[in-house]
């Protein structure tokens, strides 16, 4: 079958590296790609959220599968037009998809079916929201209600730094038409774990565990970014807070987003806060995360492509995953800057260098070629992802090949992934 990949960042190098393993793939397809995946697939110069133009090249080219990594293309529809004209496409409906798209939708499900979070107030008017938050004297979590490309949350140590936020995000429109409703959050303290899980509608199937970086700088410092590397599997979410996460989060929500109407078919990626009081959700996304995509599929030894296709036909009860036991480590490699204002078009140098190391993939986010060269073309640009007999040898290894790569500039990348896995 010939495969379609919606995306051009690290995310979908990674799922183009995995798909284009699988004995049932004959071709790969990437819209619009980077030079990463060029080497893989085919790249095909459109992009994720020009949803008819795709609709149109999988038509024509005989696409047998559509995958969907960006959250825009799924909020867009993408699937429910892929659908209305017969083609197979992983991932949720447009209606499901606002589980990521609207963060105040978001809470007040998880407030109508009980599902734990932190407590939250919605605002529409900024003012009104600088009056709430201007007397607290707690941290607080002001979230922009729309997509923002990882970046619409903002921690504030008090009242004052929030009301400062209100106005960046509501009345200097720092996130755009996403900030025109806010979610005021309680702060939860602990650690946080991302857990993702394909499912049906019906079925969950969960992956394995994994930590994001979300921070800028090291010992999770400067501000959110859109994650500075994860790593596989995270020893801090034991068997036990597995089984009790799906039982108190992850099955009630698909079940909650059933009852609303809104089957949910894809991958649910829930952000979760370890706290005293138990695992509560941060938020949702409805796709797969990056980077914490790299070092799931380092580590997943199955065919994914049977999984898409059992989200896809509700068979999801008849499949299961296996996984390597070695750990996985992703480093993402940023341009100076980052995630605030950097340069583009540099020439990257060392890449065969990293890549020619054992159990290494780099994977290709921010780049493109150009005179036959890869060059830099965003903030985050390489997720240099690397396995070990454990965490700690993963984390070696990963930084011996972050030192084979460099471009001018300046490179920036957290020098403390992973460290937590290494208990």
């Amino acid at each position: 079958m010939r495969v379609l990949i919606v995306g051009g960042g690290g995310r979908e190098h990674a799922l183009a590296w995995k798909v284009g393993q699988s004995a049932k793939v004959e071709k790969v397809y990437c819209a619009p790609g980077n030079a990463g995946t060029a080497k893989i697939a085919e790249n095909v110069d459109i992009q994720a959220d020009q949803v008819d133009r795709l609709l149109e090249f999988a038509h024509e080219n005989k696409i047998g599968l559509t995958v969907v990594g960006p959250e825009q293309a799924l909020v867009l529809g993408i699937v429910d037009k892929f659908k209305e004209k017969g083609l197979r496409v992983f991932g949720p409906s447009a209606s499901a998809a606002e589980l990521e798209g609207s963060k105040v939708f978001c809470k007040d499900l998880m407030k109508k079916y009980g599902i734990p979070t932190g407590d939250y107030r919605v605002f529409e008017s900024p003012e009104a929201a600088q009056d709430h938050v201007r007397t607290q004297t707690q941290k607080l979590v002001i979230k922009a209600d729309g997509l923002a490309a990882g970046k619409g949350v903002i921690i504030c140590n008090d009242g004052q730094a929030a009301a400062k936020a209100i106005q960046t995000i509501m009345q200097d429109k720092a996130f755009g038409e996403a900030g025109n409703r806010i979610v005021v959050e309680e702060f939860l303290e602990g650690q946080e774990v991302s857990w993702l899980a394909f499912t049906d509608g019906k079925t969950v199937l969960p992956l394995d565990s994994a930590q994001d970086h979300k921070a800028a700088l090291d010992g999770d410092h400067g501000p959110n970014t859109g994650g500075m590397g994860a790593y596989s599997p995270a020893p801090v979410f034991t068997e036990a807070l597995k089984k009790r996460v799906m039982a108190t989060v992850m099955q009630p929500t698909v079940d909650a987003m059933k009852m609303e109407g809104r089957l949910f078919q894809g991958i649910l990626y829930a952000g979760l806060m370890l706290t005293e009081d138990g695992p509560k959700v941060l938020e949702f996304n409805a796709r797969f995360g990056d980077p914490e995509t790299q070092p799931l599929l380092m580590r997943m030894q199955s065919d994914i492509v049977p999984l898409f296709e059992a989200c896809i036909d509700g068979t999801l009860d008849q499949c299961y995953v296996e996984w390597k036991p070695q750990s996985a480590v992703c480093v993402v490699l940023a341009a100076k800057g980052y995630p605030g204002p950097y340069e583009k078009g540099k020439v990257i140098h060392g890449l065969e260098m990293a890549e020619k190391l054992s159990d290494v993939e780099v994977f290709h986010a921010g780049t493109q070629l150009s005179a036959g060269e890869v060059i830099t073309s965003g903030g985050r640009v390489l997720g240099v992802t690397a396995l070990g007999d454990d965490t700690a040898k993963a984390i070696i290894t990963a930084y011996n090949s972050v030192e084979q790569i460099s471009w001018d500039g300046g490179m920036h990348f957290r020098k403390d992934i992973g460290r937590r896995g290494k208990q």
